[in-house]
């Protein structure tokens, strides 16, 4: 079949020899793949690139450089604030555990009260063991029907299909309805109940996990004085597999919403892909035909990073403000909850990287956490530890060794595996890319290509604050 071209350019492929034919057609290609390679590198490097905070300095930092005078601060007002664990009454034992660490390692000082959820009666005897150890307010509630449960709409053969297909396919949890009920939960739902109103701020618990540092200054304060609405301890990438489609749905939402491409955002956007094979064309193929996986209709992939939520310390009213709560009605309304499995921690990340600035978001990077099977400890600050002050108390006995450049208040490392006294066993590549917004002072592209990833922002890759 021949190809039909205008009769304009017919009358002038007529006249051109052969030779010149091939040529105009070689220089045109030429052309065009030239443009391509621009507009790839110019979208890759200029487009999405993440500047420097305008401030000309880290917009994070400690809160806290060593032990603080407890004895200074508990006087000081606090804030409208709780302690919330979501158990099961058959986790009392992991959820004692955690307590009496926080309790030992923060709240016998400041007495914050300790909100408890179920979904289910709360059986005597873990309310009896959970009064044991709680040294402020603690409260006991169940979580009102028609909150913890499938999306309206959703009929019980259609999720029951749902969770067939995802453990046939290997999905993470993918076939436990319970926990497609507690990501949605917490994605949405929890920020509303009645227990929560009376208060701006919250510390997520999770029973299991253990505290390796002390923190003697008041968190919740901190967040206040700063301007943070988000803290965390760890950054992970998420399993591929548990949410296809979230990541396009989130940015439909921003579309929609006229949200821009603001740095903290592109943070959420992958780079490693080679510029080169990102032009134009290929993202539209990707993103508008094939509608890949993790990525939006413009072509943008996710990175899949993401903040690990069984930390959180955050502000209520970002998460029950308009904006989040509309988010989450746009996501919960496509049935993704139980479609795949989508988990409240990427929700709360992408959520956190669209709707806040850079300088709203905080790294709990002095406080020792271990959730199995990961974990993060600081190394303990020189000469700060205060090892006479009388209400602190007695320093641990497995308390690390100070060292210069450490802001850790005594710290036990080794959480997660004895005799293991890394700052960290995850690679800090997410950390870097979600902080990068965040950093002025930034590791250099040697440092990447080495994989020495700070701790945080302002630290070498071996912990020591160097800002």
């Amino acid at each position: 079949m021949k190809l039909l071209l205008h009769p304009s350019l017919q009358a002038i492929s007529r006249r051109l020899p052969r030779s010149r034919r091939v040529n105009l057609v070689f220089r045109l290609s030429a052309l065009i793949l030239l443009l391509s390679v621009l507009e790839a590198f110019y979208h890759s490097q200029v487009s999405l690139s993440i500047p420097r905070p305008a401030e000309h300095h880290n917009l994070d930092e400690p809160f806290s450089i060593g032990c603080q005078d407890v004895s200074k601060l508990v006087t000081r007002p606090r804030e409208s604030a709780v302690l919330v664990m979501l158990a099961r009454n058959s986790e009392l034992k992991e959820a004692r555990k955690t307590v009496e660490n926080v309790e030992e390692r923060f709240n016998k000082w400041f007495n914050y009260p300790v909100l408890f959820l179920n979904n289910e009666p709360w059986s005597e005897e873990f309310v009896r063991g959970m009064k044991e150890v709680v040294s402020g307010e603690v409260r006991f509630e169940v979580i009102p029907e028609g909150i913890w449960g499938p999306t309206a709409g959703l009929t019980e053969e259609v999720v029951g299909e749902y969770l067939r297909k995802q453990k046939e396919e290997g999905v993470y949890k993918g076939e436990i309805e319970g926990y497609h009920h507690m990501c949605r939960f917490y994605s949405g739902e929890f920020y509303n109940l009645d227990a929560l109103k009376e208060y701006k701020y919250y510390w997520r618990l999770e029973p299991g996990v253990s505290y390796g540092c002390s923190l003697t200054y008041d968190p919740f304060v901190m967040m206040a004085d700063r301007g943070k609405k988000y803290g965390y301890t760890v950054a992970l990438w998420e399993e591929p597999n548990t949410c296809p489609s979230l990541f396009r749905t989130v940015d439909e939402f921003r579309t929609q919403n006229n949200i821009p491409m603001h740095p903290n955002w592109k943070a959420m956007i992958d780079e490693e892909t080679n510029w080169l094979l990102k032009p134009a064309p290929i993202r539209w193929l990707l993103g508008k035909v094939l509608r890949r996986e993790h990525y939006d209709i413009k072509g943008e992939k996710w990175n899949l990073c993401h903040y690990w939520s069984n930390f959180e310390i955050a502000d209520l009213d970002f998460f029950r403000g308009e904006q989040y709560q509309k988010l989450f009605r746009h996501l919960d309304k496509t049935g993704g909850f139980y479609r795949e499995r989508w988990g409240d921690a990427p929700i709360h990340s992408l959520a956190v990287h669209l709707l806040l600035e850079a300088k709203e978001v905080h790294h709990f990077s002095d406080v020792g956490y271990y959730h199995e099977p990961f974990w993060q400890c600081p190394q303990n600050a020189k000469g700060k530890q205060l090892l006479d002050n009388e209400m602190i108390g007695k320093a641990p006995k497995g308390m690390g060794e100070e060292q210069e450049g450490g802001h850790g208040c005594r710290c036990e490392c080794g959480l997660g595996k004895k005799g293991d006294w890394r700052r960290r066993n995850n690679r800090g590549i997410c950390l870097e890319k979600l902080q990068r917004p965040a950093a002025y002072v930034r590791p250099s592209w040697w440092d990447l290509r080495r994989r020495r990833w700070p701790y945080s922002v302002g630290f070498d890759e071996e912990g020591r604050y160097v800002v």
